[in-house]
């Protein structure tokens, strides 16, 4: 069933008139529907489009009060405002004796209710219009009914008064929505704006917004303001440029309106000249028409000190664990030097155990030589010889090797491709790699197992080397040793390439096995990838850049002879280690060749001028106290002999050599350790015109180049 509003109550009129029959002649007019109001209603709806708002078609006519005298009225009116019942529309007559009459009637009424409509009705000309609106005040709610007045002018001037007090009624009260509406959203606006203001001064990130035409500063909050080290109220008079917002990054240009800058590392510099490290981002925003950017800056200062203190807590931790390691070996190689020399002075030794104890010291200096080469494979100081080399070949002849060296209780299975697989690396250097991942895969499998090798070519893609961040596209040497022993955990993994890390019992193992093979891995600008999943075993690739050159294939050389001895050659021999200095000397002496010594430079530029017989060759180490090195002395003695050899030597990585520039045209170089067969081989080669292998240096890699002489 359908529901009808309960329909508006006629709009109430006030008659204000001292004579009787002038309210009934209203009440006839307006109280009851008639024939002429029917009409009148009629050409209302054509000429305004609708009937009067509030008036229905069964209407009985307004509602009707009557007052005789002035004051009586104006108590009416303010009764029904008080009633919420205002009247819509008065008729007053213009004289009403003895009190009020109808100006000063009104004056009071819209003192009262100013959206009256009123009508005066007046037969008389006692006041004119000007003389009305002078007292009124206002003309827009007031006409003039002229007496006798017809009956459709009454109706026209009540429909018309009242249908306009309606609609300003209405207006009114849309205008009061509006101006709510207004309020609370002005309000809510306000309340926003607080919580922004009080959010952005109590923020801990600095944070600024700046004018992008200019880059002056707009606003800023008190974190900013410690940041700069300037206070609030001179940031108002700064700009980005003054503050060298922009310079601090590295572009050193400012982001465009609509750029968007995410945590740029730069430094910023205080007026105090203190500097802070801080991140720095910008976000584009428009107040009002205004193009504008806030700008975030995070002092990360405080944290890189942090970090800086972990790493080196980091560093002494691994030096710590370095330290012992290598005095562990050591010790236990000079345990084994002192014991059997300690034998070789005791009273009357046979000629068996002097052999024997020997073999065994000779053994020991070779063990620790090895570690030596083992320690500078983990700092990326090796020397290497690197050459075009197929890998497939040196697994395949190093297989025999292996199956004798781990044992009958495992296999080695090798799978080469039929292609080369070249590329240009050191060949004993791989091997050590090779020998280190086996010996790794024979302890991972106790009761005996399979080891298989296989070396194939690969090339990998942009998505190939997203699966490791040491990774890059192109084509490698892929060398992969898989064993199916006990396997490893991820956190083991995550340590495996740790100096003197090792899950190995004690005494069974240096720890530096693998951080050997990824040192020697990096100088060939390769990596190394683990997978490996408990109870399943365990592989290791390894990855080399590859080459297109072909790998030199031959028989291995004959072993050298010994070299001719010395015709009596001076040679200057300058070495701080007095041990070293003297077993050369003994070396070369007993070898034809007269020999000059000294322990540093200054020394050896003093026997050079004592010396009256020309020095044929100088063998000099690199670092030597005193402030003179093996390089500022042979620049020296060269100025004096042009036609002078030199031999270097250090136990130093020859990666130093390169401060020298009289030496980047490539060295006579011998590392330390050597044997007095290397010793004796390379004095002859020089002196006889050859030159020892050069070594360059490049992106930290010490490499060696073999020349023919």
């Amino acid at each position: 069933m359908s529901q009808h509003p309960h329909p508006s109550p006629p709009p109430r009129i006030l008659i204000v008139d001292d004579n009787p029959s002038i309210h009934e002649d209203f009440r006839k007019i307006l109280g009851a529907k008639t024939a002429a109001q029917s009409h009148l209603e009629d050409v209302e709806s054509e000429l305004f489009g609708e009937k009067s708002p509030g008036i229905s078609e069964d209407r009985e006519g307004f509602r009707i009060d009557s007052a005789y005298q002035g004051q009586e009225a104006f108590e009416k009116v303010k009764q029904s405002l008080a009633e919420g019942d205002p009247y819509v529309l008065a008729f007053v007559d213009v004289r009403m004796p003895p009190g009020w009459d109808g100006v000063e009637t009104l004056e009071n009424i819209w003192r009262a209710a100013p959206e009256l409509q009123a009508v005066i009705c007046t037969a008389y000309s006692d006041y004119s219009w000007d003389d009305m609106t002078k007292r009124l005040g206002q003309t827009d709610n007031l006409l003039i009914l002229k007496k006798p007045f017809e009956t459709v002018e009454v109706l026209q001037m009540a429909h018309a008064l009242s249908h306009k007090w309606i609609l300003g009624r209405q207006a009114k009260m849309r205008l009061e929505d509006l101006d709510r509406m207004v309020r609370q959203r002005t309000a809510e606006l306000h309340a926003s704006e607080e919580r922004f203001s009080k959010a952005f001064q109590a923020s801990p990130i600095p944070l600024a917004i700046i004018r992008c035409d200019n880059g002056a500063i707009i606003d800023s909050n008190n974190s900013f303001s410690s940041l700069t080290g300037y206070t609030k109220e001179d940031l108002r008079h700064k700009t980005a440029t003054d503050l060298h917002l922009w310079s601090a990054i590295a572009d050193a240009q400012p982001p465009a309106n609509n750029t968007r800058l995410r945590e740029k590392s730069c430094t910023f510099s205080r007026p105090d000249g203190s500097a802070r490290q801080v991140v720095m981002s910008t976000e584009p925003l428009a107040l009002g028409s205004l193009p504008c950017l806030l700008i975030l800056i995070e002092d990360i200062t405080e944290q890189l000190k942090i970090e800086a203190q972990l790493r080196q807590a980091q560093k002494m931790e691994v030096i710590g664990r370095m330290a012992a390691g290598i005095a562990h070996e050591f010790n236990n190689l000079l345990t084994v030097i002192q014991g059997d020399v300690g034998l070789l002075q005791s009273a009357n030794p046979s000629q068996l155990d002097r052999a024997a104890l020997l073999d065994q010291i000779m053994q020991a200096s070779q063990r620790a030589a090895t570690f030596t080469r083992q320690l500078l494979a983990f700092s990326r100081k090796q020397v290497l010889q690197p050459r075009v080399i197929n890998l497939s070949e040196v697994v395949t002849r190093t297989k025999k090797m292996f199956s004798r060296l781990i044992g009958e209780k495992f296999e080695i299975k090798v799978h080469c491709e039929n292609d080369p697989v070249s590329l240009r690396a050191d060949e004993g250097g791989l091997e050590q790699i090779l020998m280190n991942l086996v010996l790794n895969a024979r302890d991972a499998m106790p009761d005996g197992g399979a080891v298989e090798i296989t070396s194939c070519m690969v090339t990998l893609t942009e998505s190939d080397a997203q699966r490791n961040p040491e990774a890059r596209p192109g084509r490698f040497a892929c060398m992969r040793v898989k064993d199916y022993g006990h396997g490893m955990t991820p956190q083991i993994i995550s340590r495996i390439f740790d100096p003197f890390f090792t899950t190995k019992d004690v005494g069974k193992g240096t720890g530096l096995g693998l951080s050997t093979i990824h040192g020697i891995v990096k100088q060939h600008e390769g990596w190394v990838e683990v997978t490996s999943e408990v109870g399943k075993g365990s592989t290791f690739e390894v990855f080399i850049p590859a080459t297109d050159n072909a790998a030199l294939t031959g028989k291995p050389a004959e072993k050298a002879a010994a070299p001719a001895e010395g015709k009596g050659e001076v040679i200057l021999v300058v070495e701080d280690e007095v041990a070293v200095r003297e077993l050369a000397c003994m070396a070369l002496r007993k070898r034809g060749y007269h020999v000059l010594n000294a322990s540093n430079g200054p020394a050896a530029l003093e026997v050079w001028h004592n010396n009256t017989k020309p020095v044929d060759l100088l063998l000099t180490d690199m670092v030597m106290p005193n402030g003179m090195s093996g390089g500022d002395l042979a620049k020296e003695l060269i100025k004096r002999n042009p036609k002078l050899k030199i031999i270097y030597t250090s136990g130093y990585s020859p990666e130093i050599l390169k401060q020298d520039s009289i030496l980047t045209q490539g060295i006579n170089f011998l590392p330390k350790p050597y044997d007095l067969p290397a010793l004796l081989k390379a004095i002859r080669l020089c002196l006889d015109g050859g030159r020892l292998p050069q070594y360059e240096v490049r992106a930290g890699i010490t490499q060696t180049i073999t020349t023919v002489s």
